[in-house]
């Protein structure tokens, strides 16, 4: 399995697997899949100072992990957001941790200094990964989302580098 910053021809796969999520889980609260010039904008924002990596084994791109802007306001811009996604057929392991420790490593070279999760709160996998790589439970938003007809909370990790 090999890691590495995310290119532009990576996009169809990467929206592939995300839009999967969007469509079944509630990894995502996005409630429609995104389109191929939306998800290329958003593979461009990913390949400066918040960069998304990859795992690719042999030619198929099995997961991805981005850390993303916090807020716009000024005083957050040495905190980030971090989102992991890992195909179907490619969970159970261990890339989660994986990838979000590569992010994470990268965030640290980039200069931030605080990581976020917010993490639906039923994805107990999703939570555990976070723990593993160092993040401490700071709150839950009570029914902040809504998907599939169900009020969803959202656990929220933080991670000082």
């Amino acid at each position: 399995m090999d890691l590495r910053i995310i290119r532009p021809d990576d996009a169809e796969a990467t929206r592939k697997i995300y839009n999967i999520e969007v469509m079944t889980s509630t990894a995502t609260f996005d409630l429609r899949p995104r389109g191929q010039a939306e998800h290329e904008r958003w593979v461009e924002a990913h390949l400066g100072a918040h960069p998304a990596v990859v795992a690719v084994e042999g030619t198929v791109v099995t997961g991805f992990a981005a850390i993303s802007p916090y807020r716009a306001r000024p005083a957050y811009a040495t905190t980030v957001e971090d989102s992991v996604y890992v195909a179907a057929g490619w969970r159970g392991r261990g890339l989660g941790a994986v990838l979000l420790a590569d992010v994470l490593r990268r965030a640290t070279e980039h200069g931030f200094h605080t990581v976020m999760a917010r993490v639906e709160a039923t994805n107990a996998a999703s939570v555990h990964i976070h723990e593993r790589c160092g993040f401490d439970v700071v709150g839950t938003e009570r029914q902040i989302g809504r998907k599939f007809g169900r009020w969803l909370d959202v656990t929220v990790l933080q991670k000082l580098l």
